[in-house]
């Protein structure tokens, strides 16, 4: 295949993963008559066709199937390349993309953003908020470099560092803020809102709850905290928030704010990349500015009371 680029084999990839010309496009921030020219002239190279198209999606022939395989792998080793480079320079430099999920990413992301742009100023980092499933994936197929979220993951093409841990907090009408806490049984009985499946945080909760996930409910489940807290504060229910939340998701809300007596539910927060990765070094120093923020953040959170403090 003379004259196969490396931007056909991205184009490709992506609409191979997205399955429609229009997503893959975007994906890959150009217009779609430019991507659907690069893939015909890439089936015209090959000879046969890579795709099967349908009115609604696309599917890949047979052929195109085994041609994936080997596009991906060939962009793994052009990706390791990038990193090696990248990585060669010492401290951290050019484009670090960095996925981070939702009970994170708009608590701990302004503080880590702005002094990665302090203490590395060749660096431009590109931010990717999703569950940790997808940024799982994503780590495995290249797409990102790194992820800050909740740990363990527990795969073993990744490295995971720990970072630091944070508690739950119980979020409470206002009347109810002078109540006694409520321990994990008495929280089984209550209408306890959660965010919606797939979200890390939600199987956390239940697991202290220790109420199993597949268990009927038939209370809110939320795309994001805010909703969850809002919720209680016209009187649906009780939540808990990750600790770092607690000063934007609060501030707005009728709540309460209270601490879970001991053992606290908590959960540890860290950084994960590819074992194969070329830029362990200079990842290991964002690591760095990661828990810097992550901890600063923690002893800014005023939660110095006892159960029962009213915010």
């Amino acid at each position: 295949m003379k004259g196969l680029t490396l931007k056909q084999i991205r184009y490709f990839e992506a609409l191979a993963r997205h399955r429609t010309f229009g997503r893959a496009a975007e994906a890959c921030a150009v217009t779609q008559p430019a991507l659907s020219m690069q893939i015909k002239e890439l089936e015209e190279m090959a000879g046969t066709s890579l795709l099967e198209r349908g009115p609604r999606q696309i599917r890949l022939t047979a052929f195109g199937e085994m041609f994936l395989t080997r596009a991906q792998a060939m962009l793994a080793i052009v990706d390791d390349l990038d990193d090696l480079a990248r990585a060669a320079g010492g401290q951290p430099a050019g484009k670090l993309r960095l996925g981070v999920i939702p009970t994170i990413a708009p608590y701990l992301l302004p503080a880590v953003i702005t002094r990665l742009s302090q203490q590395f100023p060749g660096l431009m980092p590109i931010l990717r908020e999703t569950m940790t499933s997808r940024l799982i994936e994503e780590l495995n197929d290249g797409r990102i470099d790194a992820a800050i979220l909740a740990l363990p993951v527990s795969e073993p093409a990744l490295t995971e560092v720990s970072l630091f841990t944070e508690r739950f907090v119980l979020i409470r009408q206002i009347a109810d803020a002078d109540r006694p806490v409520p321990s994990r049984d008495m929280l089984r009985e209550m209408r306890l809102l959660l965010l919606e499946e797939g979200h890390c945080f939600r199987d956390q909760a239940l697991s202290f709850c220790d109420m199993p996930s597949t268990q009927p409910r038939e209370m809110l489940d939320g795309s994001s905290l805010s909703t969850l807290v809002q919720m209680v504060g016209v009187g649906i229910g009780v939540t808990l928030i990750p600790e770092m939340a607690v000063p934007i998701e609060t501030r707005s809300a009728a709540v309460s704010v209270a601490r879970f007596r001991d053992p606290q539910p908590v959960r540890t927060i860290g950084m994960v990349w590819r074992r194969s990765s070329g830029m362990e070094a200079q990842l290991l120093q964002i690591a760095e500015v990661v828990r810097h923020c992550g901890m600063t953040l923690r002893q800014a959170s005023g939660l110095t009371t006892l159960p029962g403090w009213r915010r």
